[in-house]
């Protein structure tokens, strides 16, 4: 996905430190390295998880989860642009275009949908090479791919590890959409890890927490 220079807004130490880590599996191509999460349980509140993140970063809100106040909403949308974060709506077309939103971020269940035009950026997540397939028919721009290490929104769940993960991130790239790592990534150590897999960064919502 494509970046721009960092504007005003540093985010938190853990979050910015994560986001050096994660730049340098781009291997110098820019773009954003780093996405955040909004969780219903871990993290439902879109604008602490923004004002978290570096600017230049990008934000998946899942505005499904808590519902979406018009008022509050509004205030995400104009936050997220003056910080330079791009604000990707989770599963919401309608108020993806109500807010003029940066992007559409699309859970695996909608890959088969269509969802028309005047979205702005399309992201998925994926699972597997089936999911990944349906999100480049999408027309997703980048992928997240999950759940690379084990993670506290999913205890116990099965992980895919290094070697799966890399994998599943050099067919998204040979299908020309940036493939993001996602679960359990929450350290400069986990991510030095990812070297080599092609991962254009990391996604995740534990280092936007205090």
């Amino acid at each position: 996905m494509a970046g721009s220079a960092y504007g005003k807004g540093s985010g938190s130490a853990k979050a910015r430190a994560l986001r050096r880590a994660a730049s340098r599996l781009a291997k110098g191509r820019g773009g954003i390295a780093l996405i955040g999460m909004t969780d219903a349980t871990r993290l439902p509140d879109p604008l602490k998880a923004l004002d978290a993140l570096p600017a230049g970063s990008a934000l998946v809100w899942r505005a499904y989860d808590a519902g979406a106040d018009a008022a509050d909403s509004r205030r995400l949308a104009a936050r997220a642009r003056a910080k330079n974060c791009l604000l990707l709506i989770a599963g919401e077309p309608k108020l993806c275009r109500r807010l003029g939103a940066g992007g559409l971020h699309l859970p695996e269940r909608t890959l088969t949908r269509r969802h028309g035009a005047g979205l702005g950026t399309i992201t998925a997540a994926a699972h597997s090479e089936a999911a990944i397939r349906a999100a480049a028919r999408a027309g997703a721009a980048a992928v997240l791919i999950s759940p690379v290490f084990p993670t506290a929104s999913h205890p116990g769940a099965a992980t895919l590890g290094i070697v799966r993960f890399a994998k599943l991130a050099r067919l998204a790239h040979a299908l020309g959409m940036a493939p993001y790592a996602l679960g359990g990534v929450a350290t400069g150590a986990d991510i030095r890890r990812l070297a080599g897999t092609d991962a254009a960064g990391v996604a995740g919502i534990g280092f936007l927490l205090d």
